[in-house]
């Protein structure tokens, strides 16, 4: 008998497990996929917003600026990279300008620090591929960039470092009250009883949820497509730049990686299959044409890959954080700005928890996260110390990202490592440079092969279908 089973390890249900952890009890998450971070926590902006265009007095408005609140000293105790390097929304007319003062008005209502409203000269001095008929823009200093891979795996690390379990490829299909607790049934036939249930199934909560109870909840797919460029594009621009935001959201944006790339999109189009995470070249297209209208000649020629992720829209708009049948608790439409305010959602609904079952405070609670080395940002004699106490962080792998052979076996070897190429790729980077794995990817699948004590053959690129062979010729 669980105490708690969350459902999802997503950023949201990672944030709610580590925060779940600071208390005495049994607590299991439970994801579909091979890994945590495999689906909309995957493929998104790595925005930390500021909390000025979510309408005050909703969840959203709350949980984003609390979450933006948490963000600096979060990165710190476990480890994950983040930056403040500030948000701007252009305005390019003075008939809109209501709009952008509207922007401002909202993140005073919901608290939000470090804004300011700016005109086209100042504008054009912090950014100067901004489009020179800028008019105004609304800057907000508290806004940044996270690595989204790493902040969702260090919750769950930590998570599981105090004693959560995880099991993966576990597929919920259903969900039923027995007496005082819950039965919670897996693909494979296996059932989990717990005292209560956290559905935090991102793109499918709604269809958790409607299996529980008669208030039903309806999420439509969001599908945003984005073009990613090389990093030889550094200092293209350097804050977030978005335009004025529409009802479909926040539109292209163009921002800085944490990794020093350049990220431009995305597009926003409801789609019908909650799984389609396709990129079409209209929908690139469209990301390069509507680009210019925020900055000057967006180097295209610059572009790496491109990528989609589908946001889970509810249809009334704002999230739903509660207890919404007895000890079933829904985190249901987290969509932008879904990432910064994670941290928040998870505090809160653990909370939620904590008092429904009563569970006590833990004495020992351990965030003494060892984070991942990165060698291509150490000193060359930190480096050298390093290949000392360990040669194979002295072997590359990946040249375009400067990965070693040391970082990969250390990806795959702390707790919830990596069990799939694209799992080495969210924590350390491989595969991901300029070359999109053309030079390392065959390497990269030896490591993972020996350190899992697998055949070649068997490993993947992420769900078990994604095999890259399929067998020996010879």
């Amino acid at each position: 008998m669980y105490d708690a089973i969350i459902i999802g390890g997503g950023v949201t249900g990672s944030s709610v497990a580590f925060y779940l952890s600071k208390n005495e009890g049994k607590f299991l998450l439970l994801e579909k996929h091979e890994d945590v971070c495999c689906e909309t926590s995957k493929a998104n902006s790595g925005i930390c917003h500021g909390g000025y265009d979510a309408h005050p007095g909703t969840m959203k408005a709350k949980m984003n600026v609390k979450g933006n609140q948490m963000m600096e000293e979060l990165s710190k105790t476990l480890s994950f990279p983040y930056k403040k390097i500030g948000t701007l929304v252009l305005c390019h007319n003075k008939e809109n300008f209501g709009g952008l003062k509207e922007l401002y008005n909202f993140g005073i209502a919901n608290g939000v620090k470090g804004m300011k409203i700016i005109y086209k000269d100042e504008i054009l001095a912090m950014e100067p591929n901004v489009e020179e008929n800028v008019y105004a823009a609304l800057y907000c200093a508290e806004a940044g960039i996270v690595d989204p891979f790493l902040m969702n795996i260090s919750f769950a690390e930590v998570a599981n470092m105090n004693g959560v379990e995880f099991e993966f490829n576990k597929k919920v299909i259903n969900i039923r009250k027995e007496d005082n607790h819950w039965l919670v049934e897996t693909e494979d036939g296996e059932i989990y009883q717990s005292k209560t249930v956290i559905n935090c199934a991102g793109l499918y909560s709604d269809q958790l949820h409607n299996m529980v109870s008669d208030d039903k909840f309806t999420i439509k797919a969001r599908r945003g497509e984005y073009l990613l460029l090389d990093k030889e594009t550094k200092g293209f621009v350097n804050h977030v730049v978005f335009n004025l935001p529409t009802n479909k959201g926040k539109g292209i944006l163009i921002t800085p990686t944490i990794d020093d790339n350049t990220l431009v999109g995305p597009t926003s189009d409801y789609i019908d299959d909650k799984s389609d995470t396709k990129s079409t070249r209209e929908h690139l297209e469209e990301v390069i044409d509507k680009s210019n209208d925020t900055v000057k000649n967006v180097p295209v020629n610059m572009v790496i890959t491109s990528f989609s992720g589908n946001r889970a829209h509810e249809v009334g708009g704002d999230f739903i954080l509660q207890e919404s049948v007895d000890g079933f608790f829904d985190c249901v439409g987290i969509e932008s700005p879904g990432l910064t305010s994670a941290p928040a959602i998870g505090e809160y609904m653990a909370g939620l928890v904590k008092e429904k079952i009563n569970l006590l405070s833990k004495e020992n609670f351990d965030t003494n996260r060892k984070p991942l080395p990165k060698t291509s940002e150490m000193s060359l004699e930190e480096h050298e110390n390093l290949i000392k106490e360990n040669p194979k962080y002295g072997r590359i792998i990946c040249r375009c990202e400067n990965v070693t052979e040391g970082e990969i076996i250390d990806a795959i070897n702390r707790p919830l490592g990596a069990r799939s190429v694209d799992g080495i790729k969210r924590r350390v980077r491989a595969t991901a440079g300029r070359c999109q794995g053309g030079f390392c990817l065959p390497r990269v699948m030896e490591i993972l092969s020996r350190e899992l004590g697998i055949d070649f053959e068997e490993v993947t690129k992420g769900s078990k279908k994604s095999r890259y062979l399929q067998q020996r010729v010879k």
